[in-house]
């Protein structure tokens, strides 16, 4: 397909297979491979569930990307999942999805990395510290954080409103980088860093899944089994899939990539496929290096251990465990690097998505105009705006919990896309066809709506799931209502 020859500023197919794997890769790796082991080792308690919560997010997360490619490969539009959904459902599914993913599913990445880029700077620079708050007034408070976070923001949005090149130099370099220290983390840790202790202490007693115990309870912790263990695993896939997701965002790129029927689908696969396997390696190494169980009391690394590393910077202790004091100096600059790429990345996706919706009729109609570099700045810097925001409400948890489930119920509804379009549309092209349909998608729509059913029934994530579903509910008035005025 050829480049439309106007004097108007248009799209240019810019980015090649190479570029489009490292758009997936350094999109997916931002900091939470970093930090939620910590997380997940309190809510199951035991090596080898804490490796079933990671092998079950790789399957889930391939067994999406793989299934997805079906729609990328039919619709290589700008827009990516919102043009999907259009396709599949119509006009009102595909606004719920651009709605939801200007309010919270993208902007709420966008924020949540960049609030993690503050804090890791602060490992070298104390000034960037959440306790130091810059002014408060009433019960809001402004910290050094909230404000770095913020300039980070804004910087890559400048950056990319440069030109899609500009974009993709940055993420090529940065992705490239932080494949390569990711690697490297996984070999030094099996190299130098085997702590037999907390080999024994880990892989004694795999299965043993046990919870803090609550008021009330003896002992520190509870054995946990039954569907006890199932609502555990699901709340704990929480971090995990968020480690894993915007493996999708290259989609929103459709009409910036060369060959795009083609390269979509291999640069989703071979992106996705690179990230889980690291994942799962680099959980092994912190599992040879450090013990699972610890005391949020104890003053050493193992005493703490994985479950209790300093506010959960899991692969900080590991890599000073390993390297010494310069140890947590080289993760916290390579944790920067990746949450720099991730966000430059989601920046440079999500307000393809918007661009869509505006020239459908759907959202403002200032968004739907390319800059004389051939992007949508309106869209970006309008992103740039609401994640700012964001920024300034909730903590990286808080956002998470927002975001996974919104994130989770619309991949499930696109996938039941697939199964949509082959009856609705049989004769379609289908430059790829889903490998292993039905069983697969099937098998992901079942196992992504369990984990959204969870995350609706347990307690430590129902208030914030139940806000992301009114989220997703509060976009129909604003359809209805408003629908015209932006088609106006």
């Amino acid at each position: 397909m050829t480049e439309p020859q106007s004097d108007q500023p248009h799209f240019k197919r810019a980015i090649n297979l190479f570029d489009a794997i490292m758009l997936v890769t350094g999109s997916m790796i931002g900091s939470g491979i970093f930090i939620v082991s910590a997380n997940i080792a309190r809510q199951v308690g035991s090596a080898g569930w804490l490796l079933v919560v990671w092998l079950l997010t790789g399957f889930i997360t391939m067994a999406g990307a793989i299934s997805y490619g079906e729609l990328a490969s039919m619709f290589p539009k700008v827009g990516g999942q919102y043009v999907y959904l259009r396709e599949a459902f119509g006009r009102l599914t595909a606004f719920l999805y651009g709605w939801t993913l200007f309010l919270v599913i993208q902007t709420g990445v966008i924020a949540a990395v960049a609030v993690a880029f503050a804090k890791f700077t602060g490992v070298l620079l104390p000034f960037f510290s959440v306790k130091h708050v810059l002014f408060q007034i009433g019960g809001f408070t402004f910290s050094s954080v909230q404000l770095l976070a913020i300039f980070l923001i804004i910087g890559i949005t400048a950056l990319n409103a440069q030109g899609v090149r500009t974009g993709k130099l940055i993420q090529n370099v940065l992705g490239s980088t932080k494949l390569i220290a990711l690697a490297l983390l996984i070999l030094f840790g099996v190299a130098l860093g085997i702590n037999h202790e907390a080999i024994a202490a880990n892989f004694h007693d795999l299965w043993s899944a046990t919870r803090s115990a609550a008021p009330g309870e003896t002992g520190s912790t509870v054995p946990i089994s039954g569907s006890a263990l199932l609502i555990a695993i699901g709340m704990a896939m929480s971090g995990s899939l968020f480690s894993s997701d915007s493996w999708n965002n290259i989609g929103f790129a459709g009409e910036e990539i060369q060959n795009p029927e083609r390269t979509l689908v291999r640069s989703m696969a071979i992106g996705t496929a690179i990230v889980t396997v690291l994942y799962i390696l680099i959980n092994v190494v912190y599992l040879l290096v450090l013990p699972l169980h610890g005391s949020p009391e104890a003053t050493t690394l193992a005493g703490r251990g994985i479950q209790y590393a300093t506010d959960d910077r899991v692969a900080t202790a590991v890599a000073e465990s390993v390297l010494g004091k310069a140890g947590a100096y080289v993760m916290a600059v390579l944790i920067m690097l990746s949450t720099f790429g991730a966000n430059n990345g989601i920046i440079l996706s999500g307000a393809r998505a918007y661009f869509a919706m505006a020239k459908d009729g759907l959202f403002f109609p200032s968004l739907a105009s390319l800059n004389g570099a051939g992007v949508p700045a309106r869209a970006l810097w309008a992103q740039c705006l609401w994640a700012c925001l964001l920024c300034l409400s909730g903590s990286y948890g808080q956002l998470l919990d927002y975001v996974m489930f919104a994130v989770i119920l619309f991949y499930v509804v696109t996938i039941i896309g697939i199964f949509v379009l082959r009856r609705t549309r049989p004769e379609a092209p289908r430059p790829y066809r889903a490998w292993g349909y039905p069983v697969l998608p099937g098998l992901y729509v079942v196992l992504a709506s369990a984990f959204c059913l969870i995350l609706l029934i347990a307690p430590d994530t129902a208030e914030f799931s139940r806000r992301g579903l009114g989220l997703v509910a509060l976009g129909l008035p604003v359809y209805f209502l408003f629908g015209r005025r932006f088609q106006g």
